[in-house]
């Protein structure tokens, strides 16, 4: 990706601007500045800009749920009252005590359910664009490398490089999955996640973190996916011989390559060191394995504290992504308690962004990229167990027509349906532990794999900006919600035509 590789009536016109609000000198015009989608979105936020005057944000984290749809965060609301020995119900989490609320619309330019590659690409570029696809419009064609090559975007992480700002991305999933890749790759195919996959002339996600030409680069990147980077006789999948893992830490004396969870807990982190950590060959452990299991990988919990403390160090100020990537995998294994441990363990991440930033200067952003047909009905009583079977408020147990119990939780579709070949009967739960970490929760429709759903998800705000996030909003706007706070993006009106 070439910043700088736009048409020069762009440069031209980003001269003669006098940029956002909020800036004097950084606005910029990124090369999907005559998308459709981009300009409708711009306008939309520019729009509530002018009336609102939004204050000038230093920083900004986006925190993505990975499939954290309305009903996770209710059950997971609930989940973690309970586990503190709290009324679930009446439990706040942290991403809930933000002051600026709205609902997102995660549809993308040929899906009405969606993938996570295409939504975090509306995040952080500002278009839709097909599903399956990062960092490029809705011209490309799928898996086809000819047609990326004139479909590229800027993203905020590649805008803000470019402005001396620094750069990070968490995720509890491989770090070349499709949310943190979106901030770096651009890919006809969100699976070519290695060279290995790659059909054609593209260049594969991993090697595209590191050879990456935004500024000098991401300060910290933390997840899992070292396999991408490592060659075959390495461990890992590439048939290349390159391993970039070494390539990282020979780029200088600064640059940081980890593995382990006690180098990880080492690093000095209040530095200018450049750090790649990759702690599993795939995603990060599910959080109630990682601590009944005691894993030595670091927490998103900790990983978040280190990100913090290292883009700091940047008196410019800094963007950070963090992934609560697992949330969508325990979803689309129809597996409850692993989605909802994921989506605490998020939370906590969000509290700790919270204590360590300043509303002043730091806008927080939390959202989803897409939901989970995840269900949360039946009349159970109040203080139920979350993971339980309905009981009404009387004390009687529920039951269905068939005279078996039912739980609280339960998924559209999913591996929780054992009637595959019928005629078959629903089980009986009545001496079943729900609350066992092995229970998949009953789905209506027999799948292999949990899928998306496709309503309105969450978002929420706080801090300079933060008021521009209301209503009901197209997901491609929270990037130009960012791009307005920070003035690292040209307003609409300034758009060549």
């Amino acid at each position: 990706m070439n910043f700088f590789k736009f048409y020069p009536v762009f440069i031209i016109s980003a001269i003669l601007m006098s940029c956002t609000d909020n800036s004097s000198k950084n606005s910029f015009l990124p090369k999907q500045v005559n998308d459709a989608y981009y300009q409708q979105a711009a306008s939309a936020v520019e729009k509530r800009a002018s009336n609102r005057k939004p204050m000038s944000a230093k920083n900004v984290i986006l925190f993505v749920g990975d499939g954290m749809g309305i009903s996770t965060i209710t059950a997971a609301r609930i989940y973690a009252g309970q586990k503190r020995g709290l009324d679930g119900e009446s439990y706040k989490l942290s991403m809930e005590t933000m002051p600026w609320s709205a609902f997102s619309k995660t549809y993308s330019h040929d899906s009405q359910v969606s993938d996570s590659a295409s939504t975090a690409t509306a995040m952080v570029s500002g278009v839709k664009t097909r599903s399956r696809v990062l960092g490029v419009t809705s011209d490309v064609a799928f898996g086809n490398c000819a047609s990326a090559d004139d479909a590229g975007t800027d993203t905020l992480f590649e805008i803000a490089e470019s402005r001396g700002f620094s750069t990070g991305i968490v995720s509890t999933a491989r770090i070349t999955h499709a949310t943190p890749a979106s901030t770096y790759a651009e890919s006809p195919q969100r699976d070519w996640e290695d060279n290995t996959q790659v059909k054609g002339d593209c260049k594969d996600i991993a090697a595209q973190l590191v050879d990456w030409p935004a500024g000098d680069g991401f300060e910290v990147a933390l997840g899992g996916g070292l396999r991408h980077f490592l060659p075959e006789n390495g461990g890992g999948r590439r048939t290349d011989n390159r391993d970039l893992t070494k390539e990282w830490s020979s780029k200088s004396e600064k640059h940081v390559f980890i593995k382990q969870k006690n180098d990880f807990m080492d690093l000095d982190y209040a530095t200018d060191i450049k750090i790649l950590g990759l702690f599993n060959d795939s995603h990060l452990n599910y959080e109630l394995d990682r601590v009944e299991q005691d894993v030595k990988e670091p927490s998103i919990v900790e990983m978040t504290k280190a990100a913090i403390t290292r883009l700091s160090q940047n008196e410019t100020g800094y963007i950070l992504l963090v992934e609560g990537g697992r949330i969508d995998h325990g979803h689309h294994a129809g597996n409850a308690i692993r989605a909802l441990e994921d989506t605490d363990a998020f939370d906590q991440a969000i509290a700790i962004a919270q204590e360590m930033t300043s509303r002043e200067d730091t806008l927080i952003i939390v959202t989803a990229d897409h939901s989970h047909t995840l269900t949360l009905a039946g009349y159970p009583r109040r203080n139920n167990p979350i993971l339980g079977k309905v009981v009404y408020p009387g004390g009687t147990p529920a039951k269905g027509l068939d005279g078996k119990p039912y739980t609280s939780l339960g998924y559209a579709n999913g591996p929780g349906n054992e009637c595959i070949v019928g005629p078959c009967e629903r089980p009986d739960l009545t001496d079943v532990n729900t609350q066992s970490p092995s229970f998949r929760q009953p789905a209506y429709i027999p799948m292999g794999s949990e899928t998306h759903a496709g309503e309105d998800v969450a978002i929420f705000a706080t801090g300079p900006g933060a008021n521009l996030v209301s209503g009901v909003m197209e997901q491609n706007e929270i990037f130009h919600v960012i791009g307005t706070a920070t003035g690292l993006v040209s307003k609409s009106s300034s758009m060549s035509e």
